[in-house]
């Protein structure tokens, strides 16, 4: 069973996807009052609507189709014999004037049907739909629904098509307008192709495209009740269901294609039809070729429900967005509604104002690949400002309004620069201009005047109302500036005259904090300052930065500024590049925490053995023991009890602060405090690398960073064990043993033994020490010479000869005889830097 619908999933699925067979053309135009419209604008029918339809066979047609008009009522409700009309479509009045037929009061849906002529044709055909009418009612909502759902699928793949080929560059743009607009979905990867290959991407797994259009009521249903609907869900995310594109669209045909095969008799078999409308056209499309031997095919057309329309939510994108009237091919997006945009259901649409001088209609098209409605014409004809307007038009036979979009309207000279600008143009750099106005939407370029035309300016609108404009004055002379604002609408340039100065330095104070060698020397036009200096203090020119209308100058200080007094009125002397001087006011502020480094060692902890390895530069301070330090106080003079001292790694990867309430800082007396760090517990294992220091007041001012050393990890060395010769190596076993980068046995390390940074074993082959000592470069300060002293044992009886140790742990490997070592496998060649492999014996101590 399951084998069955499998295949049947698959042949359906082919089917619903293809569509591709041109079928016969049925004109239809439809007249409600004194109104007629083409099939192709008419949504929806009701009773008393007059249909004309008119077969549009070629004059070739050798095969009799029998053309019958069926109206229903409802899945439970028959309807009678006279609400199907007969039509032989070879006989001339039908072929030349078709043929007129008015909806019944109670109809509900309408259906056309396509069948070879045959005896009792019509009566076979009336009786298959009265005898079973709720099959015709579910095929012919899924058909109607289906061919809607495959016009929006068309529109895009139109788009698509004409993009790829007239604008290749804005396919992804469009792309996405027109699914938003029309219910498509798009796969994003298609865009990271080359440009080339995008098209044919975006139009694969064409009916998975189409999503349901949630303003509109569901137009698919389930394929069945119970386990056969639980297996064509679980079908549809296979490979050959379309890898999870099952979509509305094909829902609907796998849908109408179960029920019509049930009517299958041994004279008729339904095959449904997609019908497109073109203006008064439907233009079929059928999935299988309809036979003309028995069982015959029967085409089955569905028409637009008998039902009051259902007017299309369309909406804006962005309900709040405003746009500009007078832009060119102004776009206003729109979503919600698809057929609105896919279909011509509808038309003459136009954007409409109520304005005090009257109302003013816009005409406005629905264009897909745009994603919403085009303004056909420059809006001339609205008054400045800010308006209001919305969309009318027809659906169908009746009046609809849609969506309303906020539109502003340009109008001339309204922009001023803005207070704080009037005197920011100077010559030799760049400036940022900031212009104010009404309204930025309309907008289209910002220039400066010249004598050859407008230069172009780079400009952008941070928020409505505001322009910055960047103006570039580098090369250019003092003297007059015109900005002008060019807008859509508009024949003539807005001008904003400005003028553009060669600034000299204008100093308004040099800032600093007493004791401090940096300050800051505020001001415009600061690139001109050579130096500053104040009672034998001098200070020269850092780097240059601005903030807002300000220049702020770093500087830096040849000498202590102790001596100035916070509070006190100095004036320094400014020279500048050109040789001129200027007075500035100097603010000094009260001095930061300043504390001096009398001295730092190393303890080791209670009960902790003393380390064999002797450091080799006081600076480097092993995690393991307690660092202590003295600290003096230079500002203030004496230490406060409420001042903290932290300690950081010098890249920021660890911290912590000392206090006397904590007890890791503790006076000596009132100017000088201990303070006690135990790195291990505070830092973690993985804590190495430069530290430093520096005073932190109760209110959180920090003073100058001091370095306080190196923090590096050491090995847990535990035992060297050498043999008798001299010149045979020895073994040195112990833990963490690649924090060691080398080892060697002179201070001068002449041909040392390198450890790999990936070592994991506990065991090195080491050289011979000469004076009873090893000296060692540690991992985490490879710069200094470390002493390494472990009392020399000699080699255990049968234990592994020095030369044969294992550096690196390894399985134990048989030897071939007593006598032999085993071999180092082909695929671990030994590294140079270490020693062969070691015999069973020996190898399990090369465990890590």
């Amino acid at each position: 069973m399951l084998a069955v619908l499998l295949l049947s999933w698959a042949g359906v699925q082919a089917g619903a996807q293809a569509f591709d067979l041109v079928g016969p053309k049925v004109d239809v135009r439809v007249k409600r009052g004194e109104v007629t419209l083409p099939i192709g604008e008419v949504p929806n029918l009701l009773p008393g609507d007059r249909l004309w339809v008119h077969p549009d066979l070629p004059g070739s047609q050798s095969a009799r189709y029998v053309l019958v008009v069926a109206f229903l009522r409802g899945a439970t409700n028959p309807p009678p014999p006279e609400w199907f009309t007969r039509v032989e479509t070879w006989k001339r009045a039908a072929r030349d004037e078709g043929v007129f037929v008015t909806v019944p009061q109670e109809a509900q849906q309408a259906l056309l049907f396509l069948a070879p002529e045959t005896g009792g044709d019509f009566s076979t055909l009336r009786n298959a739909v009265r005898g079973r009418p709720g099959i015709f009612v579910r095929a012919g909502q899924n058909l109607q629904a289906a061919s809607w759902d495959r016009m929006r699928l068309n529109a895009y793949l139109d788009q698509v098509k004409v993009t790829s080929q007239t604008d290749p560059k804005l396919l992804k743009e469009r792309s996405e307008a027109s699914a938003r607009s029309l219910g498509i979905k798009v796969d994003q990867s298609c865009f990271l192709k080359p440009e080339d290959e995008q098209a044919t991407c975006l139009s694969q797994h064409t009916e998975g495209l189409v999503m349901d259009d949630a303003g509109t009521q569901s137009r698919v249903s389930q394929i069945a009740n119970g386990s056969t609907a639980d297996l064509m869900n679980q079908l549809s995310y296979s490979s050959m269901g379309g890898a999870g594109v099952y979509s509305p669209y094909v829902g609907a045909i796998v849908d109408t294609v179960k029920i019509l095969s049930s009517l299958h008799t041994a004279r008729f078999q339904y095959i449904p039809a997609l019908a497109l409308p073109t203006r008064d056209t439907l233009n079929m499309r059928l999935s299988v070729p309809p036979s003309f031997r028995d069982p015959k095919s029967v085409v089955v057309i569905a028409l637009p429900p008998v039902a009051p329309a259902k007017m299309p939510p369309l909406h804006a994108v962005n309900p709040a967005e405003s746009y500009c009237a007078q832009k060119p091919g102004l776009v206003l997006p729109a979503e919600g509604a698809p057929l609105v945009l896919a279909t011509n259901l509808a038309y003459d649409l136009n954007l409409h104002f109520e304005l005090p001088g009257g109302p003013v209609d816009l005409p406005v098209k629905a264009d897909p690949a745009k994603g919403g409605m085009v303004l056909e014409e420059p809006a001339t004809r609205l008054p400045e400002g800010d308006l209001t307007g919305v969309v009318r038009g027809k659906w169908g036979f009746d009046d609809w309004e849609g969506p309303r979009f906020h539109l502003h309207s340009a109008g001339p000279g309204k922009w001023s620069v803005a207070a704080g600008d009037q005197s920011v143009l100077v010559v030799g750099r760049e400036d940022t201009l900031h212009i104010e106005g009404e309204s930025t939407l309309c907008i289209d370029k910002v220039e400066q005047q010249s004598a050859t035309g407008g230069i172009p300016l780079t400009w952008k609108s941070p928020k409505p109302g505001l322009l910055e404009v960047a103006v570039p004055l580098k090369d250019a002379a003092p003297g007059p500036v015109t900005i002008q604002i060019r807008q859509f609408g508009l024949d003539r340039p807005d001008l904003l005259p400005m003028k553009a100065y060669s600034e000299a330095a204008s100093l308004d104070s040099l800032s600093l904090s007493a004791g401090d060698t940096g300050a800051v020397l505020t001001g415009t036009r600061l690139d001109q300052v050579a130096k500053a200096s104040l009672d034998g203090i001098n200070w020269s020119p850092a780097a240059l930065s601005r903030v807002k209308d300000t220049d702020r100058l770093a500087m830096h200080a040849d000498s202590s500024t102790a001596g100035l007094e916070p509070g006190r009125r100095y004036f320094a002397r400014v020279q500048l590049l050109d040789g001129r001087t200027l007075r500035a006011p100097v603010e000094v502020a009260p001095q930061r925490p300043q504390v001096t480094l009398l001295s730092k060692g190393a303890q080791d902890a209670a009960g902790m053995d003393p380390s064999p390895v002797q450091l080799g530069s006081p600076d480097d301070l092993p995690i393991e023991r307690r660092l202590v330090f003295f600290l003096k106080s230079k500002t203030p003079a004496n230490f406060p009890r409420n001042e903290k001292v932290e300690v950081a790694a010098v890249d920021g990867s660890f911290r912590t602060v000392l206090s006397l309430a904590e007890g890791s800082l503790m006076l000596e007396d009132a100017k000088t405090a201990l303070g006690v760090v135990e790195p291990l517990s505070r830092f973690g294992s993985s804590a190495f690398g430069p530290v430093e220091l520096r005073a932190v007041s109760a209110e959180g001012v920090t003073g100058d960073w001091l370095p306080l050393g190196t923090l590096v990890r050491v090995p847990g060395f535990r035992e060297l064990r050498c043999p008798h010769a001299l010149v045979k190596p020895c073994t040195l076993t112990g833990s963490n043993l690649f924090l060691a980068a080398s080892i060697a046995a002179t201070p001068d390390f002449d041909n040392p033994v390198d450890v790999p940074p990936d070592f994991t074993g506990t065991q090195l082959t080491v050289p011979h020490p000469v004076n009873g000592a090893l000296y060692i470069k540690l991992r985490d300060d490879p710069a200094t010479v470390q002493t390494l002293e472990l009392p020399v044992l000699p080699m255990a009886a049968g234990a592994l000869t020095p030369a044969k140790a294992q550096p690196i742990a390894a399985p134990p490997v048989e030897p071939e005889t007593p006598s032999q070592p085993a071999a180092v496998p082909a695929a671990q060649p030994a590294s140079p830097q270490t020693a062969p492999a070691a015999p069973p014996a020996a190898s399990a101590k090369g465990k890590p």
